[in-house]
């Protein structure tokens, strides 16, 4: 077996090519280039077990037959050493909430945790720079709207991550 074939599983959710350009040019702007490995995005599970990897696909393509769920991305908000931006999504949550159902036996503390959305712009950097970061981006900032047409799978290397594949939602349609 390949080393990423063991490698633990992620969930994130795909934002529109509009909504992600917007929110990765942020991310790639602020979070410190030598810790950004991955792409922005909204994360629904951060560990699943690789050996799941049949029922993660199965629950995947059993909760994609809805409406692409609506994404706002509202209010930003400070973390310890950086800062992200608060996404209102009531129909991203039904689909966190049955997936967690499906997935409830595997389960790691941190995805027990109530469902947050949000994407990190900046993490770990010194004080200073997150206290200045915030207050500049702050100044201009205007929320706005998107959708997800999918949920992304993904494998974790230690670092970056591997795209695995693109459940999208049922097209033409935003929930």
């Amino acid at each position: 077996m390949s080393p990423s074939a063991e490698a633990p599983l992620l969930i994130t959710a795909e934002a529109d090519p509009e909504s992600f350009a917007r929110v990765d040019g942020l991310r790639r702007r602020y979070f410190p280039p030598e810790r950004n490995l991955i792409p922005a995005h909204v994360s629904l599970f951060h560990h699943l077990p690789p050996r799941e990897h049949a029922s993660v696909e199965a629950a995947l393509e059993a909760v994609a037959g809805r409406a692409a769920p609506t994404l706002h991305f509202g209010r930003l908000r400070r973390l310890g050493g950086g800062m992200a931006v608060d996404v209102d999504a009531p129909g991203l949550g039904a689909v966190h909430r049955e997936l967690s159902r499906a997935f409830a036996q595997w389960l790691t503390p941190q995805d027990r945790q109530p469902f947050r959305p949000h994407v990190t712009l900046m993490n770990k950097a010194p004080p200073r720079d997150a206290t200045a970061a915030f207050a500049e981006l702050s100044a201009g900032w205007a929320s706005f709207d998107g959708h997800a047409p999918a949920l992304l799978l993904w494998r974790y290397l230690g670092g970056p991550w591997e795209l695995v594949r693109r459940v999208p939602f049922t097209p033409g349609r935003a929930g």
